[in-house]
C-alpha cells in the first residue's frame, strides 16, 4: 500500500491536509449576496437555478469556521478577488511550512464563514414564526416546513462559528438552542421531533433517526464549545435509544418510525433512493453512529471530565453498565476491507483498576466503572461499524460501499454515495485511535486508496457525490457537488482528538498534523 494511505505516515498527513485545503478552495463560491449558500456544480460553480437551503448554508458556515482556525493568512476579501488571489502562498504557520505550497488562508475562510452566518441570521431566518426556513427558491420563494435536520445544522454552524470568533455566532447559537428546545426536543422520549409546518402549528407524525443523528453531532459540538454538559447528556439519551434498536436488529439500525417510535420499515419502499428517507437500512448511518457514539463515550467517561463522568457513573443502578441490550458478537466473513468482530476491552483500560485491598476506594471504583462504561460503548460502536462495512463493502463484487440494504443486509440501492465513504474513513480512524487495533488502520488505508482512485475528482476538484455499482459517476440522487462538509471532515477527523468535536479540537490546537 502506498504510504500516502497509511495512517500517521508523513505522506498521509500531507495527503490529508493538502486535500482538506483544496476542498476549502473548491467551495469558495458558495455564498449568495444575502449569505445563503448556492448549491455547487461539478466544478464548484454556483447553481443559481436551485434552492439555497439552510442545511447546506449551515454546513458551509461550519466548514469555513474550521478553515478560519487553521491559522494561515491569505486574502482579506475573498468575494472581490479572482481565483488567482485565492492561491496566495502561506506566509506563516506550521501548515504552510509543511506543505510549502499555495493554499487557502484564515482571513479568507473567516470572511466566508461570516457570510454564511449572516445568511442564517438574515434571509434564511423566519422572523415572523421563528426558526429557519428549509430554504429559499431561486426566485425568492420559501421552501415549506421546518425540519429538525436543518435546525440541528444551524446549531452546529453556530457552535463552530463561536469557536472561530465569528461575529453574530453567539446570538445565532442562543436563538437556535431556544428554538430547538421549544419545537424539536422531546424531553419525555429523549429524542427529537422531525418536521413542523412553516408556522410551527402542525407536527408531522414521522420520526426519524437521520435528524436525531445530526442532533447528537450538534449537541456534542454545543457541549464542547460552551461547556454546557446538559447537551452531552441529551446526546447520551438519544444514543442509548438507538443502540437498543440496533441490538434488536443485529446491529442494523431501522431508520423510520411513527409518532410513538414504532419502526416503519416499509417507508418509501416505492421510492427507495429518497435522499433523506431511503427505504431500508443505511449502512453509512451505522458507520456514522459508530463514530458519534465513540466521541460521546470518550468525552463522557474520560478522566478529565470529572463532573460529567461521575454523574453518569453514579447514576447507574448498582454500578451496572447502563445498557441492557448486548447482543452476541457478529461473525464476520473475511473481506478485502477486513471488517471483523470488536476487540477486547483491555486496549482502552477496563482491567487492573480494582479497589485497594484495604477496603472500598470510591475513586478507584469510579475510575474502573468509567473505563468499563467507555469500553462498553466502544464495543457497541465497533459492532455497528463492523456490521455496516460487512454488509456494504464489495456487496456486489465491486469496490465501494452500497447506499442501502434491507434488514437482512441484502443490498437495495447499489450506488456509492460520497458521504458514506467519508464517514467510513472517519470511523475507521477513530476506532483505530481508541482500540489501537491494526485492522482499523488497514481499513482506513483501503478506503483512502478507493477514494483516490474512484471518488476524488482530480480534474475539477472535490469528490464525486454519487457513483453507480461499477463506480461510474452518477447524478440521480445527488447531482453536482452541493457542499464540502463530509469530504472536508474526512480529511480532518482522523487527526483530531477523538473525544472532542471537530471545531473545538481545531480551536484547542488538537489537530495532530
Amino acid at each position: 500500500m502506498d504510504n500516502k494511505y497509511v495512517i500517521d505516515s508523513k505522506e498521509n498527513k500531507e495527503f490529508m491536509l493538502k486535500n482538506a485545503l483544496s476542498l476549502l478552495k473548491f467551495g469558495r463560491r458558495f455564498p449568495t449576496p444575502g449569505g445563503s449558500s448556492y448549491y455547487l456544480g461539478e466544478d464548484g460553480s454556483p447553481c443559481v437555478d436551485k434552492p439555497r437551503e439552510t442545511w447546506i448554508t449551515s454546513r458551509m458556515a461550519h466548514v469555513y469556521s474550521i478553515g478560519a482556525m487553521l491559522g494561515t493568512p491569505c486574502v482579506e476579501d475573498p468575494v472581490e478577488n479572482d481565483a488567482a488571489s485565492y492561491t496566495e502562498g502561506f506566509s506563516s504557520g506550521s501548515i504552510g511550512e509543511m506543505l510549502g505550497e499555495t493554499g487557502t488562508g484564515a482571513p479568507y475562510c473567516k470572511a466566508l464563514a461570516k457570510r454564511a452566518i449572516d445568511g442564517l441570521r438574515g434571509e434564511l431566518h423566519d422572523a415572523g414564526h421563528g426558526g429557519w426556513y428549509s430554504g429559499i427558491t431561486a426566485d425568492g420563494g420559501i421552501l415549506p416546513d421546518k425540519m429538525c435536520y436543518a435546525h440541528a445544522f444551524v446549531i452546529l454552524a453556530a457552535s463552530s462559528a463561536l469557536c472561530a470568533g465569528i461575529e453574530g455566532a453567539k446570538e445565532l447559537l442562543d436563538e437556535a438552542l431556544t428554538t430547538f428546545d421549544k419545537y424539536f426536543w422531546d424531553e419525555k422520549e429523549g429524542m427529537t421531533f422531525d418536521t413542523w409546518n412553516t408556522q410551527f402549528t402542525k407536527l408531522d407524525p414521522y420520526r426519524g433517526l437521520n435528524a436525531n443523528m445530526h442532533t447528537v453531532e450538534a449537541f456534542l459540538a454545543v457541549a464542547d464549545a460552551t461547556g454546557n454538559n446538559a447537551y452531552m447528556k441529551r446526546a447520551g439519551r438519544i444514543i442509548d435509544r438507538v443502540i437498543t434498536w440496533a441490538g434488536e436488529n443485529n446491529y442494523r439500525i431501522p431508520e423510520h418510525y411513527d409518532e410513538k417510535w414504532n419502526p416503519q420499515n416499509d417507508l418509501n419502499k416505492d421510492n427507495p433512493a429518497d435522499p433523506f428517507k431511503p427505504y431500508g437500512v443505511t449502512p453509512g448511518h451505522g458507520i456514522e453512529w459508530a463514530r458519534l457514539i465513540t466521541q460521546w463515550a470518550v468525552s463522557t467517561y474520560k478522566t478529565g471530565n470529572k463532573t460529567l463522568n461521575e454523574e453518569c457513573v453514579d447514576a447507574s443502578v448498582n454500578g451496572s453498565i447502563p445498557m441492557s441490550n448486548d447482543a452476541s458478537v457478529i461473525e464476520k466473513k473475511t473481506i478485502s476491507i477486513n471488517a471483523s468482530e470488536p476487540g477486547n476491552k483491555e486496549t482502552y483500560g477496563t482491567k487492573n483498576e480494582n479497589p485497594t485491598s484495604s477496603g472500598i476506594n470510591d475513586n478507584a471504583i469510579r475510575n474502573r466503572k468509567r473505563k468499563l462504561f467507555m469500553g462498553h460503548y466502544i464495543d457497541i460502536a465497533a459492532k455497528l461499524y463492523g456490521r455496516a462495512v460487512d454488509d456494504a463493502w464489495c456487496a456486489d463484487g465491486a469496490e465501494g460501499l452500497v447506499y442501502t440494504t434491507d434488514l437482512d443486509g441484502r443490498p437495495i440501492i447499489h450506488d456509492r454515495m460520497h458521504w458514506t465513504l467519508a464517514e467510513a474513513i472517519n470511523t475507521s480512524a477513530v476506532l483505530y485511535r481508541v482500540t489501537g487495533e491494526d485492522r482499523y488502520a488497514f481499513d482506513f488505508g483501503v478506503l483512502l486508496e478507493y477514494l483516490d482512485k474512484h471518488v476524488m475528482d482530480h480534474k475539477n476538484g472535490s469528490w464525486f457525490h454519487q457513483l453507480d455499482a461499477k463506480n461510474n459517476v452518477l447524478a440521480t440522487v445527488w447531482p453536482g457537488k452541493p457542499d464540502v462538509y463530509h469530504a472536508f471532515q474526512a480529511m480532518m477527523i482522523p487527526y483530531l482528538e477523538t473525544g472532542v468535536s471537530i471545531a473545538s479540537a481545531v480551536k484547542n490546537d488538537a489537530f495532530r498534523i
